[in-house]
């Protein structure tokens, strides 16, 4: 109980406990919701609606989802920055050297970090670009609520695979 008292009671412990705790709820958050999309929704919706309004219901579910996944990026960018400097300064109280020195921390990191800006660059090209059908042959393909939603979570998978990784290669 005492060792958990001092946890709670030191800031310079606690502040990055907060940290990491708020930017892994952000991603299993946000991959939670697209692996909802993607394994139950979306096969559901194909079999339960007719053609015609699985469109509509569809972008329903992407209005909200899509607000909540903005602020979770932001969220997750913010507090990963926060993550790498704690890790840093926990890697040089170790060993003498940050985060620099340690060659397949980096790799992996900028591997995670590549996967976020790919799935970043899914989720702003969502928004900029709206998924509207041209003619009917678009209204015959199969729809998605989250464009290229298969994709965004296999590199969100990854990204928590890196994750993980990086956990193992700075203790």
């Amino acid at each position: 109980m005492e060792s958990l008292l001092s946890v709670l009671t030191d800031l310079n412990k606690l502040i990055p406990i907060l940290i990491h705790w708020f930017h892994l709820l952000s991603a299993v958050v946000w991959i939670g919701g697209l692996a909802y999309l993607v394994m139950a929704v979306t096969p559901g919706l194909k079999t339960a609606v007719p053609r015609e309004m699985v469109r509509p219901i569809s972008d329903a579910f992407y209005r909200h989802y899509k607000r909540v996944v903005g602020v979770l990026l932001v969220v997750i960018l913010f507090t990963g920055g926060m993550n790498l400097h704690y890790v840093s300064q926990g890697m040089e109280m170790a060993t003498g050297e940050g985060v620099g020195h340690h060659a397949k921390y980096l790799t992996v990191f900028f591997i995670k970090l590549a996967l976020v800006l790919g799935v970043l660059t899914i989720f702003l090209y969502t928004i900029i670009f709206k998924n509207e059908p041209t003619d009917e042959e678009d209204e015959e393909a199969v729809y998605e609520p989250v464009p290229f939603q298969r994709v965004a979570l296999w590199m969100g998978v990854f990204i928590i695979l890196c994750a993980a990784a990086m956990k193992h290669l700075h203790t």
